[in-house]
């Protein structure tokens, strides 16, 4: 089984492109999504007696704890030690349940890629990339998103340029979908294991 990693820094049309992989066929791990679930369940205790009124309506408001532990090192930290290895357990069962299937490609869907080490436990890196001007209109056209939380965000993110040197692949999302999708299958016929 070879385990893609896939990256990209905020704006840059990752989740678009996990979309592409998943329905070109290959299992696709979602870390975004995996924090969501976390966040609806026993979770919004966790981090709301970490970070006191963070939890409404008995789930985690992500807005409300983006305020709290945007711009604090600390917060940021401690959120970390909470969250991350829960998500590397729920991936580890996946990659476990997708070696049981015979999966030939797996895709790890990890924003934090880099910032997390996980590049040493994936065969090949593909890092979603765009201009700098389309990251920021993308980002700014999201509800609650302003210049100042972009940049806070960004400085959290391994620069895209470090990413694109890292990386054995580059999707290059700013030329439009059927680009994409002719990149992406690029990258799946490349990593195909041989009959």
């Amino acid at each position: 089984m070879i385990v893609l990693g896939l990256t990209g820094s905020i704006g840059m049309g990752k989740s678009t492109a996990a979309g592409i992989f998943r329905r070109l066929g290959a299992a696709v791990f979602d870390a975004d999504r995996c924090v969501h679930d976390l966040y609806e369940g026993p979770v919004a205790d966790l981090l709301d007696s970490a970070f006191p009124g963070v939890k409404q309506q008995g789930r985690v408001d992500r807005n409300a704890l983006a305020e709290r532990i945007l711009r604090d090192p600390k917060a940021m930290a401690q959120l970390e030690s909470l969250i991350h290895p829960l998500v590397l357990e729920k991936r580890r069962e996946f990659l476990s349940r997708m070696r049981d299937r015979g999966a030939r490609l797996v895709v790890l869907d990890l924003p934090l890629l880099f910032e997390t080490g996980s590049e040493k436990d994936v065969d090949a890196i593909a890092v979603v990339s765009a201009s700098a001007s389309i990251q920021a209109a993308r980002v700014l056209a999201r509800r609650g998103m302003s210049a100042d939380k972009l940049a806070a965000i960004l400085a959290r993110q391994t620069p895209d340029a470090a990413k694109r040197r890292s990386c054995h692949f580059i999707v290059q999302s700013d030329c439009g979908l059927m680009s994409a999708e002719r990149q992406i299958k690029s990258i799946m016929a490349a990593l195909s294991p041989c009959e």
